[in-house]
């Protein structure tokens, strides 16, 4: 049965490793999601500092600590970038309505355009230029606010926003947002 560690006491009154509860075994400090830990040999090589050793060079020893600033801050930007990125999704599928689909939303008659690479920064753009405020300019071509939110974040495709949206945003603010085909 594994011992996990819960933050109280420190690695002197035990000899076993705070991740498989090994007893009577050498321990070293690693880190394993963030807490930082007393292991065994065998559980340090599944730490966080033995993952970006692995995946990104630098050497060391069995001291916890990744050699060079470069591979250990690059997980840990892409750790974070993940993190926030699931945490907008959660927020965007708690705040989800469903109201537009109570009228059977046809998109093989609204079918979204292909859309130019940066098109989410020229909406915000030529909306911030415009002096307006998203809800604003929601009302005004008469779309959900979060379908233009969608637009702005680069994410229509996965929204599913329609065309129309795409057609309304090109005309009221002045912009090519669909490529020419």
């Amino acid at each position: 049965m594994a011992k996990y560690s819960t933050g109280s006491g420190g690695g002197s009154e035990s000899d076993s490793c705070e991740l498989c509860g090994a007893d009577g075994v050498d321990l070293q400090t690693g880190t394993v999601a963030g807490a930082t830990l007393q292991l065994c040999s065998d559980c340090v090589t599944h730490g966080d500092d033995a993952q970006s050793r692995r995946s990104g060079g630098g050497g060391g020893g069995g001291g916890g600590q990744s050699s060079g600033g470069q591979p250990g801050s690059g997980s840990e930007s892409d750790r974070r970038r993940r993190a926030a990125r699931n945490a907008a999704r959660m927020r965007d599928a708690q705040q989800a309505d469903s109201s537009h689909w109570e009228d059977g939303a046809d998109y093989d008659d609204d079918q979204l355009p292909y859309l130019v690479r940066d098109y989410g920064e020229r909406v915000t753009e030529a909306r911030q230029d415009a002096g307006l405020q998203t809800q604003e300019l929601a009302d005004e071509i008469d779309v959900d606010e979060s379908d233009l939110l969608a637009v702005e974040q680069g994410r229509a495709t996965k929204a599913g926003v329609g065309g129309s949206v795409i057609g309304a945003l090109e005309k009221r603010l002045d912009v090519q947002l669909a490529e020419d085909t």
